[in-house]
């Protein structure tokens, strides 16, 4: 699957990520792969967690624009670690974009995710180019 590209000036390769920074949660091991090698590819500086521990440890060093979190994962799930993430916003000036990527998709599910704290519910599984426009979607909202 390949991002698609335009051609910038003079001859820069314009990505439709370029520039912005991912956060790629999942307990999946090859979820995060995938999810990354996609972001990565459409221009994203990405980092990927495999539990929320993980994630907010890398919070405390790098803060993203925008952030795509399984909601069922072991330990911390998707709703407490967003409220986490949402008390840690005022020390950085700024928001994230938050996306829950969950194979939760009741409609339940999509309340109780927007509740918590994620502006976007989008169910699993999910297409690259799907993938890519979610995250300018979820982007452009919060700016």
């Amino acid at each position: 699957m390949r991002a698609r590209s335009t051609e910038g000036f003079a001859g820069e390769e314009l990505t439709p990520l370029s520039g912005l920074r991912v956060l790629v949660v999942d307990d999946e091991p090859d979820t995060c792969d995938v999810l990354e090698a996609v972001l990565r590819e459409a221009g994203a500086d990405v980092r990927a967690c495999q539990s929320a521990a993980e994630a907010l440890a890398e919070l405390d060093t790098w803060w993203p624009d925008v952030l795509l979190s399984d909601i069922g994962m072991p330990g911390e799930d998707g709703y407490s670690f967003i409220r986490r993430v949402r008390a840690q916003e005022a020390g950085h000036g700024r928001a994230i974009a938050a996306v829950a990527l969950t194979a939760y998709a009741r409609a339940e599910d999509r309340r109780k995710a927007l509740s918590a704290g994620f502006q976007m519910h989008v169910p699993k599984p999910i297409d690259g180019d799907d993938l890519i426009a979610v995250v300018v979607r979820a982007r452009a909202a919060a700016s």
